[in-house]
C-alpha cells in the first residue's frame, strides 16, 4: 500500500503532492513501482498535526481520488475517520476505507462501509483525535492491542461487515512508545491469532528513530521483521524498496 498524501503538513512528504498535478503523478509513480494499493488521505494524524473540518478534508481528497481512479488500474483506499468523507470518497471511486480509529470515532462509518460494499482496514489506536499520540503506557501492550480490535471487529460484525472485506492493522505508533511499538511488531503473530489479514504501516514513524538515525535503512527492517511475522499488506512511502523488500521476504518464506 503506497502512501500519497494531499497535505500541507504529513511527517515525512507533507506539501509534495498537495497539489493535483503532483498527486497525480506520484499515484502514477506508485503503480510503476510495484504498490498494489493507494492510500489517499487528506489529514495529517502526526504527532502534533490538528484536525481540519470535514469541508476541508473533502476538498482536498475528492479531486485527487476522482482524477487518480481514471488514471490508474489499482485500488485506491481513503484514509479518513470521518463517515461523510468515507462515503463521498466511495462514490468517487475509492475501494477501501482506512480507519485509524478502528470505528471509535464516528458511528456511521461502519454502516457507510456496509452499504459501500469497501473493503476497510480497522486499525487500533487509543483516545481522541486531539489525544491520539498523548496516552498512557501500556501495561500489557499485545492484550490492549488484541482487546481493541476485537471491539473493533466486533462493531463490523454487528453493522453486518463481510468478514472477507475487513484488515486489522494494529497501529504501530499511534499511542504507543517506541518499546511497545516495536514488542507489536516482534509479537505480530499473537495478534494475527484473531483471524484476519494484517495491515502494518512503521514507515519512516519516529519510533525508529529511537533507535537509528537511517529512516529508510530503518523503514527496510520493519518491513522485513512485519512480513515474517506474519504481515500481509505494508503501507509505506518508498514503495520501490518496499516492493523489493517484500517480494525477496516472501521467496524466503516460501523456500
Amino acid at each position: 500500500m503506497g502512501v500519497l498524501n494531499v497535505t500541507p503538513d504529513s511527517f515525512s512528504d507533507g506539501g509534495l503532492y498537495f497539489e493535483r498535478e503532483s498527486a497525480i503523478a506520484r499515484a502514477k509513480e506508485i503503480e510503476q513501482e510495484g504498490g498494489d494499493i493507494i492510500d489517499i488521505g487528506g489529514e495529517s494524524t502526526r504527532p502534533g498535526s490538528e484536525a481540519i473540518s470535514e469541508e476541508e478534508e473533502m476538498q482536498r481528497v475528492l479531486p485527487i481520488i476522482e482524477s487518480v481512479v481514471r488514471t490508474v488500474g489499482i485500488p485506491i483506499s481513503i484514509d479518513t475517520y470521518r463517515a461523510s468523507v468515507a462515503k463521498r470518497a466511495v462514490e468517487a471511486g475509492a475501494q477501501i476505507v482506512n480507519d485509524i480509529s478502528g470505528f471509535r470515532f464516528d458511528d456511521g462509518m461502519p454502516l457507510v462501509v456496509r452499504e459501500a460494499g469497501a473493503g476497510v482496514v480497522l486499525m487500533h489506536s487509543r483516545g481522541n483525535r486531539e489525544s491520539l499520540h498523548r496516552q498512557s503506557r501500556m501495561e500489557d501492550p499485545i492484550q490492549e492491542v488484541t482487546d481493541g480490535l476485537s471491539e473493533s471487529l466486533r462493531r463490523a460484525r454487528a453493522a453486518s461487515i463481510s468478514a472477507g472485506a475487513v484488515v486489522i492493522d494494529p497501529g504501530v505508533g499511534f499511542g504507543k512508545t517506541a518499546d511497545e511499538s516495536l514488542r507489536v511488531l516482534k509479537d505480530l503473530t499473537v495478534i494475527s491469532k484473531l483471524g484476519y489479514p494484517l495491515l502494518v504501516g512503521t514507515s519512516r514513524k519516529s519510533f525508529i528513530r529511537s533507535v537509528t538515525q537511517s529512516n529508510d535503512a530503518g523503514t527496510a527492517a520493519t518491513i522485513v521483521a512485519a512480513i515474517m511475522n506474519g504481515a500481509h499488506i505494508v503501507r509505506v512511502h518508498n514503495v520501490e524498496q518496499a516492493r523489493a523488500l517484500a517480494d525477496m521476504t516472501d521467496r524466503i518464506l516460501l523456500a
